[in-house]
C-alpha cells in the first residue's frame, strides 16, 4: 500500500505507542537477562572463549536466517509474527528460569537459550520495524527513531547497575520472572491494536514461493544504486569500529592503566551520549534531507573515535569526552537512516530490505574480530581506534560527493510484481 497520509493517519500515537512502550518494558527485561546470563557465566567458567562462543551463538541465528526471515515477515501478518516471536521468546525464558530454580542449568542450556532468543528476535526486529513505517505518519518517522535511540542509550547506562542490584537480590530465576512480566507487557497490548498490513500487488491467484520472494527482495535492493552504497557503507564501518568497542577492556587495562570502574565510566559516556543524541533528534527531527545527519554524524563519530586512538594515557577525562560525542553522533547517523528506508522502500519488501542490512551488517562482526584480535596484539590497541575512526569518518566525508546517496530520500520506482516476481503475484491483504 502507498504510504498513509496525515489525514489519514489522525490518532495515530495512541495505537502506535501503546505497542511502543510495551515493547520498551519488554526490551528492558531482555537487557536484564542478558546481563545476569553473561554475568553467570562469567562466574561460572571465568573463560573468555565461553564468553565469545556466547556472543557468537547470540549473532549467528540473525545473520544466516535474518533475511528469509524478513521474506517471512513480509508474507505475513506483522501482528501475529510479533505475537508468536515474543510469546516464543517467553517460554524460553520460562524454560530457562524452571532449570535455574532446579538447579539443573548449564552453559549448553544458556547457549541453547540464546539461539532460541536470537530465533525470535529476527522474527520480531523487522516485523516492528516494517510497521512503524505503516502506523507513524512519514513526517514524524525521524522523531519515533530519536525516540528508539534515547531509549537505547537510557538503557546502557541503567541495565547494568539494575542487573548487578538485582543479582544482589535475587536468584537468576527471580531476574528471569521478571523479563516473563515485561513480556506479557509487550504481547497484551497486540491483541488490542491494529496493525495496517502492506497491500501486495494484485496479480494471480497463487502466492509466491519464499524462494521467490526472497529474490525479489535481492533484485529490489541490487536496482536501487543508492540502497546498495548504504549497505555496503555500513559493512564497511561495521567491520572496522565494532572492534574498537569490543577492545575496549584493553584500551583502559594497557593504555589508561585503569580497571573496571574505568572501563564502566566510559561505557556509560557512550550511553549518556546516546540518551542526550536521542532526545536531540527527537526534538529536531535533523535536516531537512535527512541524509545530511547521517553524514555529519558519521564525520564527527569517526573523528571521536579516532580521538581515542591519539589522546595520551594520562588524559582519561578526554576519552570520556571522546566516547561521549561518539555516542551522541549514534543516534543521529542511525535514527535518520532508519526513518529514511521506512519512509522510502515500499511497505511490502520492507521486512526483506532491514533484515537484509541488518544481517549483512553484523556479519561484519566475527570477520573484524578475527582481524583486529592478532593485529591489535601485534602493533597495539590504540592503532586501531586510529584506522576504525579515520574510515568511519571518510565514508561520511566521501557520501556528501556520492549522488545516489544525497538522492536516497527521492526513493525509487515502484516495481511492478512482474518485475519483483515474475511468474506470481500476492493477492492483497486488508488492514487486521
Amino acid at each position: 500500500m502507498e504510504r498513509s497520509s496525515s489525514d489519514e493517519m489522525k490518532g495515530w500515537r495512541l495505537p502506535f505507542f501503546s505497542i511502543w512502550t510495551g515493547q520498551a518494558f519488554s526490551l528492558v527485561g531482555s537487557r536484564l537477562v542478558q546481563f545476569a546470563l553473561v554475568w553467570w557465566l562469567t562466574e561460572t567458567t571465568g573463560s573468555a572463549t565461553v564468553l565469545a562462543m556466547a556472543t557468537m551463538v547470540a549473532i549467528l541465528p540473525g545473520v544466516i536466517l535474518g533475511p528469509f526471515a524478513g521474506t517471512l515477515v513480509d508474507r505475513w501478518n506483522r501482528r501475529v509474527v510479533m505475537i508468536v516471536a515474543d510469546g516464543f521468546v517467553a517460554l524460553v525464558t520460562a524454560w530457562l528460569a524452571y532449570l535455574y530454580w532446579t538447579g539443573a542449568a548449564t552453559v549448553w542450556h544458556v547457549y541453547a537459550a540464546m539461539v532460541a532468543q536470537a530465533l525470535g528476535g529476527a522474527f520480531h526486529w523487522p516485523a516492528m520495524q516494517a510497521s512503524t513505517s505503516l502506523m507513524v505518519p512519514k513526517k514524524h518517522l525521524a522523531r519515533v527513531a530519536g525516540l528508539n535511540q534515547t531509549m537505547q542509550g537510557a538503557l546502557s547506562i541503567v541495565a547494568p547497575p539494575l542487573g548487578a542490584l538485582l543479582l544482589s537480590l535475587l536468584p537468576l530465576q527471580g531476574i528471569m520472572a521478571i523479563d516473563l512480566v515485561t513480556a506479557a507487557l509487550a504481547i497484551v497490548p497486540l491483541f488490542f491494536v491494529a496493525i495496517p498490513q502492506p497491500e501486495q500487488v494484485a496479480g494471480q491467484a497463487q502466492k509466491s514461493s519464499v524462494w521467490s520472494d526472497f529474490r525479489s527482495g535481492l533484485r529490489y535492493v541490487s536496482g536501487w544504486p543508492g540502497l546498495m552504497i548504504i549497505l555496503a557503507m555500513a559493512m564497511v564501518i561495521n567491520f572496522v569500529v565494532n572492534p574498537a568497542f569490543s577492545l575496549m577492556p584493553l584500551l583502559v587495562t594497557e593504555h589508561f592503566r585503569g580497571g573496571a570502574p574505568q572501563l564502566g565510566w566510559l561505557e556509560s559516556a557512550w550511553g549518556g551520549g546516546m540518551l542526550v543524541g536521542g532526545l536531540l533528534l527527537g526534538l529536531w527531527g535533523g535536516f531537512r534531507r535527512r541524509i545530511y545527519t547521517t553524514m555529519m554524524g558519521l564525520v564527527l563519530a569517526g573523528l571521536s573515535i579516532m580521538v581515542l586512538g591519539l589522546v595520551p594515557g594520562n588524559a582519561f577525562s578526554l576519552a570520556l569526552a571522546a566516547m561521549l560525542v561518539a555516542g551522541l553522533m549514534n543516534p543521529l547517523i542511525n535514527g535518520p537512516l532508519f526513518a529514511i528506508l521506512q519512509g522510502t522502500v515500499a511497505p511490502e519488501m520492507q521486512g526483506r530490505v532491514f533484515t537484509l542490512v541488518q544481517s549483512l551488517a553484523t556479519a561484519m562482526m566475527p570477520l573484524s574480530l578475527a582481524v583486529a584480535g592478532p593485529v591489535s596484539d601485534a602493533v597495539g590497541v590504540q592503532p586501531w581506534y586510529l584506522f576504525g575512526g579515520a574510515i568511519f569518518a571518510l565514508v561520511g566525508v566521501i557520501t556528501f560527493f556520492v549522488p545516489a546517496v544525497r538522492q536516497i530520500e527521492d526513493g525509487r520506482p515502484r516495481i511492478e510484481a512482474s518485475q519483483l516476481a515474475p511468474r506470481t503475484a500476492e493477492v492483497a491483504l486488508a488492514r487486521d
